[in-house]
């Protein structure tokens, strides 16, 4: 079982000049406030991302993203955050290099549903085979809400854990076809998993809560402000 939610478009925030290339976070942490935990480290990468922002929890059972155009503090409002309830969440604030940036479509995490196999994704970098990935998966009846490149390697994963029956084999399969960089950080309904091209092109780190749980992002200052440590960077491949 999936959600989604928006507000009405938040342009008016856009800054004229955004900067760098998409922050994303992500965190494992049963019994805290996973999605305000979130939301202040998407403030922390706001600097990556000025056109969108989103976040997914995952609560055991279902899998619920809310996401608009705009900043992190425009987006999401505490009923928005009051709402999204569970033990994982990720979140991506978006700097556009593939797709429309005034799409709400295209802002991120993505939400992909094969089967039973439900994913919420949130990537960032770019393939350089998107076009020949998503037209064999549009041959295959597969069919796409938005243009980004985030949503085929969303749904590469979603299919292929649908018919290997485990998400490392997703994921792992998926490396095989898509060619790029990219850090990628994707829940289930219970579980977080983050992973990055095999070069390590993009920046992507691990921190923990304490004994409470675990944290990705893209850079440690996501991980300061929620008051994780930094343990070490996501190996590449």
């Amino acid at each position: 079982m999936t959600s989604h939610s928006a507000a009405e478009p938040l342009l008016a925030d856009r800054p004229e000049h955004p900067e760098e290339a998409c922050g994303v976070f992500g965190v494992y942490a049963p019994g805290e406030d996973v999605a305000r935990l979130t939301y202040f480290g998407l403030h922390a990468l706001q600097h990556r991302g000025q056109e969108s922002a989103g976040i997914a929890v995952g609560d055991g059972e279902t899998v619920t993203v809310t996401k608009n155009l705009g900043l992190v503090s425009r987006v999401f409002r505490e009923s928005d955050l009051d709402s999204l309830t569970g033990d994982v969440a990720i979140g991506h604030t978006r700097y556009s290099t593939t797709g429309s940036s005034t799409s709400w479509e295209n802002a991120q995490p993505h939400l992909s549903t094969i089967g039973r196999q439900v994913i919420a994704l949130a990537h960032n970098g770019n393939l350089v085979n998107t076009t020949e990935l998503r037209d064999s998966l549009t041959d295959r009846g597969l069919r796409f809400r938005s243009t980004t490149d985030s949503e085929v390697i969303a749904t590469l994963i979603a299919a292929f854990t649908q018919q290997h029956h485990h998400i490392r084999d997703g994921v792992r399969e998926t490396m095989k076809l898509i060619s790029g960089a990219y850090a990628v950080v994707l829940i289930t309904e219970e579980a977080l998993y983050a992973f990055r091209d095999p070069h390590g092109v993009r920046p992507l780190v691990l921190g923990k809560l304490d004994d409470r749980g675990w944290v990705v992002a893209s850079e440690t200052c996501a991980l300061d402000i929620v008051g994780a440590e930094y343990v070490r960077d996501i190996e590449p491949g």
